[in-house]
């Protein structure tokens, strides 16, 4: 199912963890219309803009799911308002120094973000939205 111009559900929801653990991490109706406000009005734009495919490393996480991996309790993937994105390069260093642009450029685009983190020295950026909440917060962890 495609959520918007670049991105399927079924790429928003993969999760190894859950596969080799049985979890079943199906969104409800709720958590897909989420996703697919971040996927159009946050993704899209930044894929459009980044001009290159981006590959989700994590989307929507059911609870059981989040727990499995250790996510926040409070986590905006719970409810299908947050990705962790990289760039797609095998080489490491190549693939942090392209998400560290990726970064730059959620930063200078117009896209309302609630949260942008630089994780673990860009080894992935976290990206949320919620027509809730656009702080606009940016955290290099």
């Amino acid at each position: 199912m495609k959520l918007g111009k670049y991105f399927t559900l079924e790429e928003m929801i993969a999760s190894d963890t859950a596969k080799a653990r049985k979890i079943d991490n199906t969104p409800d109706s709720t958590q897909i219309a989420h996703l697919k406000m971040l996927v159009e009005n946050v993704l899209d734009p930044l894929r459009e803009a980044w001009g290159k495919p981006l590959h989700v490393n994590s989307g929507y996480r059911c609870p059981d799911l989040n727990r499995a991996i250790g996510g926040a309790k409070t986590s905006d993937h719970m409810y299908g308002n947050a990705a962790d994105i990289t760039t797609i390069h095998s080489n490491r260093s190549e693939r942090i120094r392209m998400n560290r642009q990726l970064f730059d450029l959620c930063e200078k685009m117009n896209i309302p973000f609630k949260q942008l983190i630089d994780e673990s020295g860009y080894t992935w950026v976290h990206i949320s939205f919620s027509p809730y909440s656009l702080k606009h917060e940016v955290k290099h962890l």
